[in-house]
């Protein structure tokens, strides 16, 4: 069984879980990837610009409900979100609700960092099953 799968099977014996009705489906062919950086890229400064990447399914910005179709967020330095609730918003989530497939991070400190994509619906849900990316891993180096 697939961990997405697992997962959501683990939340449905939770109390307090609701069945995914707010989160749309995925195909279960969907890829996201980061294009750029790739795992294990050395990087000068804290600002590096991304591009992320999408198989299978659309880009669409947030607000917009269309079947298969999302909107990117990044998640640095912190591990997947419940899959039953929005995705958060803060300085380890980065929402692209305009629909951006690529842009600037600013402010990484220097060190290690693990960058993820993954996509939200048009609620910021993540999607059944999730789409997710693989975990990358980047060094920032001070200027």
């Amino acid at each position: 069984m697939r961990f997405w799968a697992r997962a959501l099977v683990i939340a449905a014996l939770l109390p307090g879980f609701s069945a995914a009705a707010q989160n749309m489906p995925s195909p279960p062919d969907a890829e996201l990837m980061i294009i750029w950086p790739p795992d294990g890229q050395v990087i000068r400064g804290g600002k590096l610009w991304v591009r992320m990447g999408l198989k299978g399914m659309g880009v669409a910005p947030a607000g917009i409900n269309m079947e298969g179709t999302g909107h990117h967020h990044f998640l640095i330095d912190t591990d997947l979100p419940p899959l039953d609730e929005p995705i958060p918003a803060d300085a380890n989530h980065i929402h692209f609700g305009a629909g951006q497939t690529e842009a600037r991070l600013t402010d990484l400190e220097p060190g290690e960092h693990t960058l993820q994509l993954m996509l939200g619906d048009h609620e910021h849900y993540p999607h059944v099953p999730p789409v997710v990316s693989k975990k990358i891993t980047i060094n920032v180096l001070p200027y």
